[in-house]
């Protein structure tokens, strides 16, 4: 009898198993029939906002389902990416992470995430260079000037970040280790905010991503003196790379991508990372992301897991050898 009973809860749990898989797999043909929520971790109107606003509207265009956007600033990203991570792992909630949130933040002070452990990283979706700004009113021509200055008055120019470990802290974190200057950083919740007190000559410089400065470079109120890239890019070629301006290896691109909470269903993961090799891929999307200064993309799972190691590992020895702090 016990043999019996045994077998009859084996099948059971068998039995249950199957029902577990099946409607995994419900779920994964199914989804998404109800709208998906794109948590965005900066201010309304800066880069990350406006390529989830457009990513958005393509994604909801492929899937039928309106893609409703949740801006959680602050912390350089780290509420959003901390919101998200508490989000029912069932594919309904996404959310843009980029370089600070997902990579440098973790590195330089207790978060209350683990990128390991509390997301699932679909696919790398835009990747570009940050630019030396200061204003058109500065006496700087060149970054040889800015830096001349900064050694002959040390920590008296300062310069805008959104925030500790955003592109923008770590970029003049680098210059004044690099040129072995020392000057003043002042934290914004976002970059936008930076650059109005950029204009109104209340910083002397930033390091920005190209959205908040490219209109005022064009308008001549912000005058570009250097770029993070390895090799000039396209969309600005009148900028010189850092290397060019006099300050070798400098290089250094900001980035963003697509992650999910862990325990999401792999079926539903695959079929956001299918749709985003589709929408990445659409030329309106990109000709408008190329308009905000980055270059639309989309990757693997694998690909993007590997790629997120190395810039972690890349910014660990960096944060480490230069000493620099969150604060």
């Amino acid at each position: 009898m016990r043999s019996i009973f045994s077998v009859a809860k084996s099948l059971r749990l068998l039995w249950l198993g199957l029902l577990c898989l099946m409607a995994v797999s419900v779920q994964a043909q199914g989804f998404p029939n109800r709208p998906v929520k794109l948590v965005v971790t900066y201010p309304v109107g800066g880069s990350s906002d406006l390529m989830a606003r457009i990513m958005g509207q393509k994604l909801s265009m492929h899937w039928g389902q309106p893609v409703i956007i949740e801006s959680k600033p602050g912390a350089a990203g780290s509420i959003g990416m901390d919101f998200a991570a508490r989000q029912p792992a069932d594919g309904y909630t996404f959310v843009i992470g980029n370089l600070g949130p997902a990579a440098v933040n973790p590195l330089l002070s207790k978060v209350p995430y683990n990128m390991d452990k509390d997301f699932i990283a679909v696919s790398l979706t835009a990747v570009g260079p940050n630019i030396l700004v200061v204003p058109a009113g500065s006496p700087y021509r060149t970054l040889n000037d800015l830096l001349a200055d900064a050694r002959a008055k040390p920590a008296t120019l300062n310069f805008g970040t959104s925030g500790p470990g955003s592109m923008s802290h770590l970029g003049g974190e680098l210059i004044m280790r690099q040129a072995k200057v020392k000057m003043l950083a002042v934290p914004y919740k976002g970059g936008g905010q930076a650059v109005t007190d950029l204009l109104a000559g209340t910083l002397s410089m930033m390091v920005s991503d190209a959205l908040p400065v490219s209109q005022h470079i064009k308008s001549g109120r912000l005058r570009p003196l250097a770029i993070t890239s390895a090799k000039r890019s396209p969309m600005t070629p009148d900028i010189p790379t850092f290397a060019e301006a006099g300050l070798d290896g400098l290089v250094a691109e900001n980035w963003w991508g697509v992650f999910v909470p862990a325990g999401t269903p792999k079926a539903v993961v695959d079929s956001y990372q299918a749709a985003l090799v589709k929408i990445m891929a659409d030329p309106d999307l990109k000709e408008k992301f190329a308009g905000l200064g980055v270059v639309a993309m989309a990757s693997s799972q694998a690909e993007f897991r590997s790629f997120l190691a190395a810039e972690t590992a890349k910014y660990s020895k960096l944060i480490a050898d230069n000493n620099i702090k969150s604060e």
